[in-house]
């Protein structure tokens, strides 16, 4: 049903090699294999005015399938380790999981190159470990501690790298944020493009249509990615929305549908995307069909808007992860031994980094007045009350 042709390559009998720093080379080191290729149906696309649309049958080697699998796996260990967590209070403040939206960043990460830009919403941990963090830097920043991506400064909502603007906390703010990282390529004159990622609950916001009708107006590389996962909170999207077609939202920008629970399927449409933006044609919108597994934070139970029938049926029958096992194991393409020796590595790497999140230490309270400014010694800074100040060149505040 799935492989319709497999195309074996000669290739040594030894791990694949992992370029990309989010992939821990000991989570594949076990696995041997003879590289092939297999080809793969797709969900048809829907498309808004586009006269042509990405690939339906599409390819994939095994290096490349085993590190889709590696990825989406390290997002959901690592969310559920996230939610284990926060339950014993470890987390603290807003905790927002990406559990069952996987092959939305790994789709779209294989697609990108690593020097394009990336922005989203809160629910970024799994966006933060594609984008090139390790597990230790996200564990640790949500809680709280020195080894965190932002030495713990951050949490949950806003974890950044190279090339990575977050991680935004307030509701479709980053569209517009994202439009301008998409001027700044384009006065650099570079190919790279912006993906700036939304829900379907912050796209009846108006600054998403003005960001839209800018980007149109001056030709912005700038791919738009509502991930709709059906609730806004605890909206579904056909209570808040008068139109549900989010791809054909950006009304004189081109718009593409796309299974978003299939890696394959996120990464066709993110390379058509590419390819549309790089050209110099403008920007894109893709609407991104998936579902999340949690409530719309640790806060929220998620039961109160939805039945717990309907979570078990998206598990049952939709799940992204369990969907790509079983296409790789029906064609071939891996095999049961290879897959479980990926997952038992990073149940390993997971509970390391739990440990380290849990015991390093916190920041020193003369850490408050760092990060604040590019060079922090030249400027004289306020703290909690009128009569504490940081001073130039001094290393410790004082009280005036």
């Amino acid at each position: 049903m799935f492989a319709s042709k497999v195309i074996a390559r000669s290739a040594p009998l030894a791990a694949p090699a992992i370029s990309n720093p989010i992939r821990t080379p000991a989570a594949v080191s076990n696995v041997r294999y003879v590289s092939s290729e297999t080809t793969f149906q797709v969900r048809d696309f829907k498309l808004h005015k586009l006269d042509q649309g990405p690939r339906t049958t599409v390819s994939v080697t095994k290096d490349d399938a085993l590190r889709y699998y590696l990825d989406m796996v390290r997002i959901r260990r690592l969310e559920t380790a996230a939610s284990n967590l926060y339950k014993e209070k470890a987390i603290r403040g807003f905790c927002h999981l990406y559990s069952g939206q996987e092959a939305c960043a790994v789709g779209m990460e294989a697609a990108l190159r690593r020097d394009d830009p990336v922005i989203t919403a809160y629910r970024a941990h799994g966006w933060t470990l594609t984008r090139g963090a390790t597990m230790v830097q996200v564990l640790a920043e949500l809680t709280g501690r020195r080894a965190g991506v932002q030495k713990g400064k951050g949490g949950s909502m806003h974890m950044y790298l190279k090339n990575f603007y977050g991680g935004n906390g307030i509701v479709g703010a980053q569209v517009p944020l994202g439009t301008g990282i998409g001027l700044a390529l384009k006065y650099q004159k570079t190919d790279n493009v912006c993906v700036t990622l939304y829900g379907d609950g912050a796209a009846n916001q108006g600054q998403c249509f003005e960001a839209y009708n800018i980007a149109k107006l001056w030709s912005l590389p700038v791919i738009y990615v509502c991930e709709n996962n059906g609730y806004g909170m605890g909206t579904s999207a056909e209570r808040s929305s008068a139109s549900t077609a989010y791809y054909t939202r950006g009304d004189y920008v081109p718009g593409i549908w796309v299974d978003a629970m299939d890696v394959l399927a996120m990464r066709e449409a993110t390379l058509f995307a590419t390819e549309y933006c790089r050209s110099g044609k403008g920007p894109i919108v893709l609407e991104a069909a998936t579902y999340r597994y949690h409530g719309h934070s640790m806060s929220d139970p998620g039961t109160s808007y939805r039945k717990r029938d309907e979570v078990d049926e998206v598990r049952k029958s939709r799940d992204p992860i369990a969907h790509f096992k079983d296409r790789l194991l029906k064609s071939g393409l891996a095999t049961e031994e290879e897959l479980k020796n990926i997952e038992a590595n990073v149940v390993k790497e997971v509970s390391e980094a739990v440990q380290i999140a849990k015991t390093d230490k916190e920041l020193a309270p003369e850490e408050l007045w760092t990060d604040v400014y590019v060079d922090n010694d030249q400027w004289k800074m306020r703290g909690t009350t009128p009569f504490q100040w940081k001073l130039p060149g001094k290393s410790t505040p004082v009280r005036l």
